[in-house]
């Protein structure tokens, strides 16, 4: 008596409200509310509402670029590694410094050859050339038309292992820009095919997102070429720079008389004696 009471007492609107109460509290069917007060269906998906990764941007950088932004990609990436290996070469050899060359210098100049030859540093390429010039003017019999030939040769092949790399860097920043150029040619042509299969129902919006596609290669081209430019002009100043000083050095040692040199005490025993 009382069960069915309490079946027929109960009204519609409450049992409709526990069928939707369920329906909220099952696990598969939870309503989310943001912090925006924006209502999140659980049926959509979880990429949906995940922000955009950099995977995922990096992916729709090389949609939309197409083979060209492929190509100035990994064109980038070989001119880094250069660059990267350039810097590390400038940093361990050090090629620019002086300090032990002048002390050098300034032994040579006193006569005292020993001393000048001891003060230049082991692993330095501007002193491997002047120890190799100190050896030949202190041997008398080295004829000073050869010796210069020889210091050239030397020298040629120390600079070349600073110039080595820097050639394609240069042919990276200046083909990334002919490269994006071609990319919004060929862009630009795609947008007018598209303009001419629409005939009279052209929609302004596919040219315009075709012209965008187009230059966007171009962008990246220039992207790729100026710092390019400038990091090839930065390592070719200090290769200038090192062949400067290494022609100085060179040039004191042969010019720059010492004031006794040991071949003078020398003859001047011999005319003592005498």
């Amino acid at each position: 008596m009382t069960e069915e009471l309490n079946s027929e007492t109960i009204p519609p609107v409450i049992t409709e409200l526990a069928d939707v109460t369920e329906t909220l509290n099952d696990s598969s069917s939870v309503i989310s509310q943001t912090e925006f007060g924006e209502i999140i269906s659980p049926e959509l998906s979880l990429d949906a509402i995940q922000p955009e990764t950099l995977a995922d941007r990096l992916n729709d950088f090389l949609t939309v670029g197409g083979p060209v932004v492929w190509v100035l990609s990994i064109m980038s990436i070989f001119a880094l590694a250069i660059v990267l290996v350039k810097l590390w070469q400038f940093a361990s050899l050090r090629p620019e410094r002086r300090s032990e060359l002048d002390h050098s210098l300034e032994y040579w100049m006193q006569g005292e050859f020993t001393a000048a030859k001891d003060v230049l540093p082991s692993k330095h390429m501007i002193a491997d050339v002047a120890r190799l010039a100190m050896d030949g003017l202190m041997t008398h019999s080295t004829d000073t038309s050869l010796l210069k030939e020889e210091l050239n040769r030397v020298a040629t092949l120390k600079l070349n292992q600073l110039r080595a790399y820097l050639r394609p860097l240069e042919v990276i920043a200046t083909l990334s820009p002919l490269l994006g150029l071609l990319g919004t040619v060929l862009g630009m042509i795609v947008a007018f095919q598209q303009m001419e299969a629409a005939g009279s129902q052209v929609d302004p919006s596919v040219l315009s997102g075709g012209i965008w596609q187009a230059l966007f290669t171009t962008a990246v081209g220039l992207s790729v070429a100026i710092p390019v430019v400038a990091l090839h002009n930065f390592l070719e100043r200090k290769v200038d720079r090192v062949a400067a000083l290494m022609n100085d050095v060179i040039t004191q040692i042969f010019t720059r008389q010492p004031v006794e040199s040991e071949q003078n005490v020398f003859i001047k025993g011999l005319e003592n004696a005498a």
